[in-house]
């Protein structure tokens, strides 16, 4: 043989030797090192090795000398109780590389049927030893997960009862809107990744990879529900969801929506870096999808199932804005989902499931929504509400579309899917809205400049303020004062427009709908002035044409007149200190404009008469009337000495 092939035979035995060593070593390999292996054992499939008797018998005994050496520093590995990885990655690694040794051994075929059979009953103790070691490494060093990473909504909270139980000012919070930026913490302490990471390719390798996934899936999981566990997450059924009672079911609605965006967001991407980093990366992979899915797809069904049962409850108007949130949530997190479960069929039922509770739940927030709508057409009262002040209802509802701005996005889609967008109106209560209201409804919406992109949403707000107006007419009914009428509708008009002007509600009605809700309460506010006033300043006109404002008061004498309005002022003031306007600048408003009005009238007959009537009849100065005039609308009711005297 010449020396250019001895050279060249020695190249080549150097470059073999490099590769039983990496091979052995554990260590995952690329797409392209596994293609190229591949064509080098096709190569070596067809080289013809001549060897001599001698060659042959010396390669058995070499073998199986190597193969007793291995298997003795395995099983004195194995008569030891010291965790191997606890002495360290030097120590473990040459444990590592005595298995693959024997693994290769093995996988080399020797003419000894016993040794054959010693090398696998070794092969599957030092298996058995790796399991042990795995599951000690991955529960020993693993680190805990806390919320610190999630952001999410602020609180929305709506009261369960009626709509006169439920305050809602407290509905109107501003929301945190989330990061989307991808978070990944470690899990496990990154020391041991390596040594995690070559116990598994040792035991892929040796065709232990389920034992492995099984190991890694158990200790896995239960740190997922332990982190469930100390979140107070409890595994409910759908039955027991749907016998809770609202102020429970809220609470566990507002920690499933921190715990979900902290598990999608943080949690899984977090666990599918860790499966990556033990079995790698690569599309081909099995072992790290496998893993990932088998150890979180419970947790996430738990959550799933959860949502589920939310969405197969009463559809109850305070339930809605939480609805809205979990469903929002769902479709922020589902492109994040649909990454973290590809790959397997396993993944896939994960993602069908997912999207199977995001539609219902999207069912069950608009359905609840107009649920909403007909629950305010429907609410009926048999007493007038104290005062004239602003209704319950009306408070409400202003509050509740408020709240329902800060998911116009969301829910105008889900409101847009379902409806004929030409026809969006609400079906008419014959015992609260008239046809005229419906038409009016229509108009206002056509002449209304509310921004498009919410058409949806736009239209339903225009119909449930319009049931709200009809409904608001005929609680003003139950008054028997007329002006109280007035003052009812004045309130609750001007508090549906002021909550409008305030709030996002002007960017969803528009400025027509302002302006024409404005002239709506002024409107109340003049009629009040007349059926208040009228009256009572009929007793101070003079009757200088014959005809009076009525017959009783044409033929009084001055000082008859005076004590006429005397009487009806004291009878307004008696009624009308017991009204309520509890806007401060629209109370101030209405009292001005009842001054302007009786003051002038009463100073003008009081200068033309004052000479020819007695100052006993005379009971009040314009100042007194002025200041009496103040006490109005404070919600206290008082009366007037009869004594009174300026």
């Amino acid at each position: 043989m010449g020396e250019f092939e001895l050279d060249r035979e020695e190249k080549l035995i150097t470059a073999a030797n490099y590769l039983v060593h990496e091979l052995r070593s554990g260590k995952s390999l690329t797409r392209n090192a596994k293609k190229a292996l591949e064509s080098l054992s096709s190569e070596l499939s067809r080289v013809v090795v001549v060897n001599s008797e001698d060659d042959n018998r010396y390669e058995e005994d070499e073998i199986k000398t190597r193969l007793n050496a291995v298997c003795e520093k395995i099983m004195t590995r194995e008569v030891d109780e010291t965790m191997i990885w606890d002495l360290g990655s030097e120590a473990g690694n040459e444990f590592l590389d005595a298995v693959n040794e024997l693994r290769v051994l093995i996988d080399g075929g020797t003419t000894e049927e016993v040794s054959l059979r010693k090398a696998h009953d070794v092969l599957q103790t030092a298996m058995a030893r790796l399991e042990d070691e795995f599951k000690h490494l991955l529960s020993e060093n693993k680190l805990p997960f806390e919320l610190e990473h999630a952001s999410f909504r602020s609180d929305h909270c709506i009261e369960e009862g009626s709509f006169g139980a439920a305050s809602t000012e407290d509905l109107i919070i501003g929301s945190s809107r989330r990061n989307s930026e991808e978070i990944v913490i470690d899990l496990v302490r990154p020391e041991v990744i390596s040594d995690l990471k070559n116990i598994a390719s040792t035991m892929v390798a040796s065709g232990y990879d389920r034992e492995c996934l099984q190991v890694c899936t158990t200790v896995r999981k239960e740190a997922l529900d332990e982190f469930l566990y100390h979140h107070e997450v409890e595994k409910l059924s759908i039955e027991d969801v749907l016998k809770m009672d609202w102020a429970t079911l809220n609470t566990n609605i507002k920690k499933w929506v921190r715990v979900m965006r902290s598990i999608v967001q943080v949690y899984l991407v977090s666990e599918k870096s860790l499966n990556d980093q033990i079995f790698g990366e690569e599309e081909e992979e099995e072992e790290s999808v496998t893993c990932f899915v088998d150890t979180v797809k419970a947790p996430v069904m738990q959550l799933l199932n959860f949502g589920e049962a939310v969405s197969l409850g009463p559809r109850q108007p305070e339930k809605l804005l939480r609805i809205l949130e979990m469903y929002e949530l769902a479709s922020e997190l589902l492109p994040e989902i649909d990454v973290l479960f590809s790959g397997n069929q396993l993944g896939s039922s994960v993602r069908g499931e997912y999207r199977e509770v995001m539609r219902r739940l999207g069912e069950c927030a608009r359905a609840t929504f107009l649920e909403f709508k007909s629950a305010i057409a429907s609410d009926v009262s048999s007493h007038p509400f104290p005062g004239g002040a602003v209704h319950p209802l009306t408070n409400y509802v202003m509050n509740y579309l408020m709240a329902l701005t800060d998911f116009s996005q969301t829910l105008d889609s889900l409101l847009m899917e379902h409806d004929d967008v030409e026809d969006l109106s609400i079906p008419p209560s014959p015992d609260v809205i008239s046809p005229a209201m419906v038409v009016e409804e229509e108009s206002a919406y056509e002449n209304s400049s509310s921004p498009e992109k919410f058409l949806a949403m736009t239209k339903h707000f225009y119909s449930i303020t319009s049931v709200l107006e009809a409904n608001l007419e005929e609680k003003a009914k139950l008054y028997r004062d007329v002006s109280l009428r007035h003052i009812f509708l004045l309130n609750n008009i001007h508090y549906m427009t002021r909550k409008v002007l305030k709030s996002e509600l002007k960017h969803i009605f528009g400025d027509k709908w302002n302006r024409k809700h404005t002239w709506k309460f002024q409107q109340q506010a003049t009629e009040y002035e007349r059926s208040t006033w009228l009256p009572v300043l009929s007793f101070l006109k003079d009757d200088t044409s014959g005809s009076g404002s009525g017959s009783g008061s044409r033929s009084l004498r001055p000082r008859e007149r005076f004590q006429g309005f005397n009487t009806a002022f004291e009878e307004v003031y008696k009624a009308q200190t017991g009204w309520l306007i509890s806007d401060e600048r629209l109370r101030e408003d209405v009292r001005t404009k009842a001054s302007m009005w009786v003051i002038q009238a009463y100073w003008t007959f009081y200068s033309r008469h004052k000479n020819n009537v007695s100052e006993r009849y005379i009971k009040y100065s314009t100042d007194d009337l002025e200041k009496l005039l103040l006490d109005l609308f404070a919600g206290s009711s008082k009366s007037l000495n009869n004594s009174y005297r300026r």
